[in-house]
Order: C-alpha cells, then sequence, then structure tokens
C-alpha cells in the first residue's frame, strides 16, 4: 500500500534518498517465532527424547503443527524456562485423615469425642441393680421356704408315716414348689385318698401340728371335720356359711401376718354338695388376693375300692423296694401315674372341685407295715417294742394274699385298740 501511494505522488526533484528495509524486522519476528515454538515442544516431549527431533519440528514452523494441548493453554509469550514453569504449577492438597492413628508402642487413649457418654453409664448401672434385685429375689425364695421347715416335716412324716413313701415324697415337692414364694395366683388343694387305715388321718394330724409350731400361731391352722362341725340334720346351707366364715377369718389373719395358712378337712366323702361348692368357689382366682395364699388338704375314703383293686392286680410289682425303702424303676412311677389319672377322672365325675386337685393316692399297706404300727404305739404306751410281740398282734388282722404278699384289710386302723388291750 505505501508503495501504491508513493507512485501517485510527483517525482520530486533532486537526489533519490535511500528507504529502510523491512525484511530485517520480518527475520526478527520469525526467528522470534521459532525459538517460541523450540521450547513449546521441548516442554511438551519427555524427558529423553533427541534434540533433532525438536529442531525438525521447530524448522517447519508452529502455524501448522500446533498440539492438542496447546490450544488449552493461554497463547501469550513469556521469557520463562521450562523448569521455571514447571515450578510454579499448584499443587494439589493432601486431605487430612480423620482416622485417628495410635504409635505402636505408645498407650491407646480415646479421644474426648470418642469417649462414653452419661447415658451409657447409667445404663450399666441399671443392669447392676436389676441384677441384684433378681439375686436378691432368688435368696428370698429360699428364705421363704425355710421359714416352714419343710426338710423336718419330711423326716417327720418318713419317720411317723408307715409304708407310703411315695405320697410323702409328692406332698412334700408340693408343699416345697407352693411355699418356696408368699404371692400366688391361686390355692393348693392337696387330695389325699386311700382305703381306711393306711394313714391319711394321720399325716393330716402331722401337717397341722407342723404348721401350728413353724406359723407360731395356732389361730392360722384350720382343721374342719365334717362329721363333728356337719352333722347329718344340720342344714347343709348353714354348714357352707360356717365354713366360709372360718376359712375368711384364717386368710385375713394369715395376711396380716404375711403368712401361709393351712386349711385340714377331714372325712370329705361325707361333706354335701354344698361345702364342696363352697370349696370349689373359695380356689377361684375371681376371689380377694388373699385367698390366694392359703393350703387345703382333703382326707378322704373316695376311691379307695379303686385303690385297692390296683395294688391287687399290680401286687407283683406293686411298690417294689430298695434298701433305702423308696420305689424303684419306671415301672411303677409310669403305673402310679395311671393310678392318679384314673382316681381324677372318677372323682370328677363326682364334682368338679377334684380337677384343680393336686391327688395323693395312698396305698395298701403290707404285714411288715403294719408290724411297725404295732411297735411304733406299744412304745407310746409305755410298752417294749418287741418284734415278737408286735407280730403275733400283726396275726390277729385281716389281709389280701396275692402273689406271696399280704396286704392288711384295715391297715393300721385296728393298731391302737389291741395295745390298748395289753
Amino acid at each position: 500500500m505505501d508503495g501504491g501511494q508513493a507512485s501517485l505522488e510527483p517525482a520530486a526533484a533532486g537526489p533519490s534518498i535511500p528507504r529502510p528495509s523491512v525484511i530485517a524486522p520480518l527475520r526478527a519476528v520469525v526467528r522470534l517465532r521459532r525459538r517460541v515454538c523450540l521450547l513449546r515442544k521441548r516442554r511438551l516431549l519427555p524427558p529423553g527424547a533427541g534434540s533433532a527431533s525438536g529442531a525438525g519440528a521447530a524448522g517447519a514452523g508452529c502455524s501448522s503443527g500446533t498440539p492438542r494441548a496447546d490450544w488449552d493453554r493461554p497463547q501469550f509469550f513469556t521469557f520463562d524456562g521450562p523448569a521455571e514453569l514447571h515450578s510454579r504449577t499448584p499443587r494439589k492438597r493432601r486431605r487430612r485423615s480423620r482416622v485417628v492413628l495410635y504409635p505402636e508402642p505408645s498407650r491407646k487413649c480415646r479421644p474426648h469425642a470418642e469417649r462414653r457418654s452419661r447415658a451409657q453409664r447409667c445404663l450399666v448401672l441399671l443392669v447392676a441393680v436389676v441384677g441384684f434385685q433378681v439375686l436378691n429375689a432368688i435368696e428370698n425364695l429360699d428364705d421363704n421356704a425355710q421359714r416352714y421347715d419343710l426338710d423336718g416335716l419330711e423326716k417327720a412324716l418318713q419317720r411317723a408315716v408307715f409304708g407310703q413313701p411315695a405320697a410323702v415324697g409328692r406332698i412334700v415337692a408340693l408343699l416345697r414348689d407352693y411355699l418356696a414364694t408368699h404371692v400366688h395366683s391361686r390355692p393348693l388343694l392337696l387330695a389325699l385318698h386311700g382305703p381306711s387305715g393306711v394313714g391319711k388321718s394321720h399325716v393330716g394330724r402331722l401337717l397341722a401340728r407342723h404348721f401350728r409350731a413353724v406359723l407360731e400361731d395356732g389361730a392360722l391352722v384350720l382343721q374342719y371335720h365334717a362329721r363333728h362341725h356337719c352333722p347329718e340334720p344340720r342344714a347343709a346351707q348353714a354348714c357352707r356359711e360356717q365354713l366360709a366364715g372360718l376359712v375368711a377369718d384364717v386368710v385375713a389373719r394369715a395376711e396380716v401376718e404375711e403368712k401361709t395358712p393351712l386349711v385340714v378337712l377331714d372325712e370329705a366323702e361325707l361333706m354335701p354338695r354344698e361345702l364342696l361348692d363352697e370349696l370349689r368357689s373359695l380356689l377361684q382366682p375371681q376371689r380377694a388376693h388373699h385367698f390366694h395364699n392359703a393350703v387345703y388338704v382333703l382326707l378322704s375314703s373316695a376311691g379307695g375300692a379303686d385303690i385297692t383293686r390296683f395294688v391287687l392286680r399290680n401286687a407283683s410289682s406293686a411298690r417294689p423296694r430298695r434298701p433305702d425303702g423308696d420305689p424303684d424303676g419306671a415301672a411303677a412311677l409310669r403305673a402310679e401315674e395311671e393310678l392318679r389319672a384314673g382316681l381324677r377322672a372318677l372323682l370328677v365325675r363326682e364334682h368338679p372341685l377334684w380337677q384343680a386337685a393336686a391327688i395323693v393316692p395312698f396305698l395298701l399297706l403290707d404285714k411288715q407295715d403294719v408290724v411297725s404300727c404295732f411297735r411304733e404305739e406299744m412304745a407310746a404306751e409305755g410298752f417294749f417294742p418287741e418284734q415278737a410281740r408286735a407280730e403275733l398282734l400283726a396275726a390277729q388282722l385281716s389281709y389280701y394274699r396275692v402273689a406271696g404278699r399280704e396286704f392288711a384289710v384295715s391297715g393300721c386302723k385296728q393298731v391302737v385298740a389291741k395295745v390298748n388291750l395289753l
């Protein structure tokens, strides 16, 4: 454009002035461009690449072979070398690990944020208190059972009652389970059944004597005889009201003293149906709570004929004995279970009271048991308990003779009368 404009101007007169050349600045610009391209190539190439390849690329120029990475960077010229550019690149900050690392040889201590809270300490304290209360309750169960001295009762029954080891063991086991605690949901009803003279009334007297001694209050033991308290001419409804009043007084007094009373009802087979209905109502859980804490003992000869037939039918295996006198064998246990089930079915047909009763059958006494009864009664009356004399007295009684064994027809019923004649 400068040349075109100069041609339009008129030619000046005089000698011509030499114009500055434009080739030198262009050459300088080309050199600078080549140097910049060379620096860029060296920065992009790996450290082991040769210089020849860089020089060839520089000679070709960077207008046509610019790498793709150069477009992402600012296109401006700097005089800094490649090392300086690398040193100025920002470094990534490392994130601090939140995991707490403990040195191995040193003692590990939890940070304050990871220590147990007060709620956890309170929970541990609560668990300890509950455990202590449970252990205390277990000890109280043992203390409540020790109040009634059931071990002494068991020894007294085994020493005074002959020929009934299974019945004595069952009575003590039921009392031990029931008297382990003072609070109950319903009373305990023991039904002692068997023929005449096998020791039912004797066990009732021993239980009443023992409970009077351990409870230290004779008013907490009630002995009710149907023939004495409710004779035949008396109205059944009046007897029912009398029995209800007597039981209510006993259980109310026992509730005040926090003890378990004992109610013994002898000759239950002679009780009218109204009395049995009253007894059943006393056992219902709908009654007041102080009626739930009581032990009732029914003494009855109902079912005695069935027990007699059972013993005679199983005479060969009835009550096998060990040297210590305990029943032996699983067959005897199964036979006793069958006997209790049969008695329950028989008694429930007479009255539903026996549905909630724990039935304890008393079996027939053999001749050796009758001899023991004679010796015990002779010693109580002041006579020397001679074995031969006791056997002579026992021989005067009637017996069932089955399979080489002898079972007394009336048990020890006539022992007292025979000893009084001496």
